[in-house]
């Protein structure tokens, strides 16, 4: 049996002699030397079984501090109200790292009492992708996270799940094969494009740039809400990033046109600022000497922790990909067994877990709990809340529905959040009291400017 290697390899061009020149030792990039970004391990690597959680009780508020500063991820928290069991929450839920539980849980702070906390962009791993994306820095997380709020408004995001509809698929993938087909060893899912087989001309005569960007998006969103969490289930393990391969045989120079250009840095600058922390591994194969002059020009826009994701491979690289991919979920053009006969071909079958009908009906009614409860729930939480979640009343209701332990545990958040929240009051009441004083200090002086006119 073939066993992943989970550690990040240096990126090597394989000059085609089926051997690779680097190291697995090594866990950092040629690439970052001189930077200050660090390499973390697979997402999926990186947590711990959480505590099991009593069922909340019905009186407590969504919008207050608990639920605000606490909320659960989404598909977790609606399994447990239609009733499946634990072990699917956890799996789902994925473990935690303690250490990252806690600044995950500041990170929650910080945004919080700034009124900067939507609850449906509010789960652990979303908060976590963000501020591993930004090594742990709260404010860079949070410059980065808002700007990813606004670009969600902006662009419609929401929208463009509902109502986009790109009708020109079929057509589109003739002349850009690409698709996702079956997952790797560990259970993620498998990208596979076919650069080489591109034509752009035909593609702009079918779509147009600023639809296929919409499309991206759209898949984007998709893996985020099917295919990583169908895939968890399927895997019995947390899933959140994606295995990828990039077959560029006969691409060179000739094929970075200003078109090309520009899609490729309007998706490479979506993924990178929206959607951090969702590559595991990219694959890219068949690279001769022209594609090698091309990634000096790629590999510019690209940061050092994606660079560091990157295996770059001649044509002898199926000892590669079969190490990570079973060949049951590798196409016949890539040297695997599968031919998606049934589909027309591999990338139009969209072939994994997530087209399983168990599998996604239950995912479907989990999204529709879900958005029941984000229509009643609204987007921030006010202070109003924050001050209503620490009343004796709520506490006294949790600790008679068996919550003592996780009050205890909230209990240091929430006295941070009050006084953060009463020091801002007394800023305020300072502010107040100054300019009641200068006031009196004008109307002292105008009585007397007055009492002179008088005289």
């Amino acid at each position: 049996m073939h066993k992943s290697n989970e550690k990040y390899r240096e990126i090597v061009i394989d000059k085609g002699g089926g051997e690779s020149e680097d190291s697995p030792s090594r866990e950092t990039s040629q690439f970052q030397k001189g930077m200050d970004k660090h390499i973390h391990p697979p997402i999926e690597n990186h947590f711990l079984l959480p505590p099991q959680r009593e069922k909340p009780s019905s009186s407590t508020t969504s919008s207050g501090l608990k639920s605000m500063l606490s909320y659960p991820l989404k598909v977790r928290d609606s399994l447990k109200r239609i009733g499946k069991s634990k072990s699917m929450e956890l799996i789902l839920e994925g473990t935690h790292d303690p250490k990252d539980e806690q600044i995950v849980q500041s990170f929650r702070e910080l945004l919080f009492l700034e009124g900067q906390l939507p609850a449906k962009h509010n789960d652990y791993h979303t908060l976590l992708r963000f501020l591993r994306m930004r090594d742990f820095d709260l404010s860079k997380a949070k410059e980065m996270f808002l700007k990813y709020l606004q670009w969600r408004k902006d662009y419609g995001v929401d929208a463009i799940q509902r109502e986009f509809k790109f009708v020109e698929l079929t057509e589109v993938k003739k002349c850009y094969p690409h698709g996702f087909h079956g997952v790797d060893r560990s259970g993620r899912p498998v990208y596979i494009e076919r650069i080489g087989l591109v034509d752009l001309n035909a593609l702009l005569q079918v779509t147009n740039i600023d639809r296929f960007v919409k499309y991206h998006v759209s898949e984007q969103e998709k893996t985020l809400n099917l295919r990583f969490p169908a895939s968890s289930i399927a895997a019995k393990r947390h899933i959140a990033s994606t295995t990828s391969i990039l077959d560029v045989k006969g691409v060179g120079m000739s094929n970075f046109s200003k078109p090309a250009r520009y899609l490729f840095m309007e998706i490479q600058k979506i993924d990178s600022n929206y959607y951090p922390e969702t590559l595991n591994r990219l694959f890219i194969i068949n690279a001769g000497s022209g594609f090698r002059m091309l990634w000096k020009v790629i590999k510019a826009f690209m940061d050092a922790r994606t660079l560091a994701k990157i295996n770059v491979l001649g044509y002898n690289y199926l000892s590669n990909l079969i190490e990570v991919i079973d060949p049951s979920n590798l196409p016949t053009f890539l040297g695997g067994n599968c031919t998606c006969a049934d589909y027309g071909g591999c990338l139009l079958s969209d072939k994994g877990p997530w087209n399983n009908p168990e599998i996604t009906e239950m995912l479907q009614a989990v999204c529709a709990t879900e958005e029941a409860n984000y229509e009643g729930n609204g987007d921030l939480a006010s202070e109003d809340a924050l001050l209503h979640d620490v009343d004796d009343g709520e506490n006294n209701e949790n600790l008679r529905n068996g919550e003592r332990a996780k009050s205890d545990r909230l209990a240091p958040q929430k006295i941070m959040a009050l006084e953060a929240a009463l020091a801002d009051t007394n800023k305020k009441i300072d502010a107040l009291e100054v300019a009641l004083e200068d006031t009196k200090m004008v109307l002292k002086g105008l009585g007397q400017h007055i009492k002179d006119l008088r005289v």
